[in-house]
């Protein structure tokens, strides 16, 4: 009985020293370090304008309106919900993922006035893993470009030069594609960063 009371005591001991350590010290170490060394990433990337939040460059949001560029369609509740982040879960053979796909490559063709042999962006007409994906292709931005710049009245050169500005290339020069942030290409045309 007493080595029982021994090996009990231990064990809340370690229980309780790591509860501490895992779920105050670290977590406490973690957030100090995150706010002095980059601030605005760990709190959310968020775009801000007099103190107004407009949106966050790690999560997409809908733009649906003509003058917008749109960003990738979303899966994640009733679109870009980030508390309901996540994929369709529809595999390749399914019919409905098919119809769904057909039907947005129409919609992509019809909105952007392409010609029906014109390559639609997969990025264009799927949703992301998370749903919340604030990038498009490069391609995708391109495509819309004339239809943007029609709507507003602008040059479409002048709106293919800030689709160029607000391009990210490559991760470390070699990983994914060229891509395009929606939120602050948007936010350009608005005029809404300076």
């Amino acid at each position: 009985m007493k080595i029982w009371l021994s090996e009990l005591r231990h064990s809340v001991a370690a229980v309780l020293s790591l509860a501490v350590i895992s779920c105050g010290i670290y977590p406490a170490a973690v957030w100090i370090l995150a706010q002095g060394l980059f601030p605005a990433k760990a709190n959310g990337s968020l775009v801000m304008r007099s103190g107004a939040i407009l949106g966050s460059r790690l999560i997409g949001q809908g733009f649906a309106e003509s003058k917008y560029f749109h960003p990738r369609p979303s899966a994640a509740g009733q679109g870009y919900d980030a508390s309901s982040s996540g994929g369709r879960n529809l595999g390749p053979t399914s019919k409905k993922l098919v119809d769904a796909v057909r039907q947005c490559i129409a919609d992509y063709r019809a909105e952007n006035n392409l010609s029906p042999d014109t390559i639609v962006p997969a990025d264009a007409v799927t949703a992301s893993a998370s749903g919340l994906d604030p990038h498009i292709s490069l391609k995708n931005a391109l495509l819309q470009t004339p239809r943007v710049a029609r709507v507003r009245g602008l040059d479409e050169k002048a709106v293919r030069k800030l689709v160029e500005t607000y391009t990210e290339g490559r991760d470390l020069g070699i990983l994914g594609e060229p891509r395009v942030n929606v939120l602050m290409l948007n936010l350009a045309l608005d005029g809404t960063l300076k």
